[in-house]
């Protein structure tokens, strides 16, 4: 399934305009925080798969919800079988476009705001979101990163009573890449 996405967001990239720069990486981070009442619940995910056409803004995020890690193997399994039903569920994905496109130089090295429009998927649930990032640019890479609220009955996530005091209703999304050019 991986394969398939990332052949994918290659053939997407490539058949786009053949003089835009396209970056692409498969070890994002995506992290999320949960500060429950009784207990802070901390999970990271570095399998992440994102891609950019820095032309149009255009931007791809995926990730496989069963590679989050926790400090608890029994947190991971009730997070993958019971909140997000991971086999029901395998992915949550972000498509969308960066808005402040002409405020970014792709070929400065520095550090820009980005402002970041689209429609993010989580729980086979999808909602129009608005959220803003940075995007560093260093020796030729992206270096991008963003921090968000997710609400998680948006998503349809349901937490049962009997642990409603453990988890938080919102948890903070921390997502950070680091991405290369795709080689023409």
């Amino acid at each position: 399934m991986k394969k398939l996405f990332f052949l994918a967001m290659l053939i997407m990239l490539a058949s786009a305009n053949l003089f835009a720069q396209k970056y692409i990486t498969k070890n994002g981070k995506v992290s999320f925080y949960s500060d429950g009442e009784i207990e802070k619940i901390q999970a990271t995910n570095d399998q992440v798969s994102a891609a950019i056409d820095t032309s149009t803004g255009d931007f791809v995020v995926k990730i496989l919800v069963k590679s989050f890690e926790f400090e608890k193997a029994l947190m991971q399994e009730h997070f993958n079988d019971d909140y997000m039903e991971s086999d029901k569920y395998p992915n949550s994905t972000f498509k969308g476009k960066i808005t402040n496109l002409s405020d970014v130089n792709f070929s400065k090295d520095g550090t820009y705001n980005a402002n970041i429009q689209g429609s993010l998927t989580i729980h086979g649930v999808t909602k129009s979101v608005t959220e803003k990032g940075t995007l560093q640019i260093k020796d030729g890479k992206i270096i991008g990163t963003s921090k968000f609220d997710v609400t998680l009955s948006d998503y349809n996530v349901k937490i049962p009573s009997v642990v409603s005091k453990n988890i938080a209703k919102t948890v903070q999304i921390n997502v950070a890449f680091s991405m290369g050019a795709v080689k023409s």
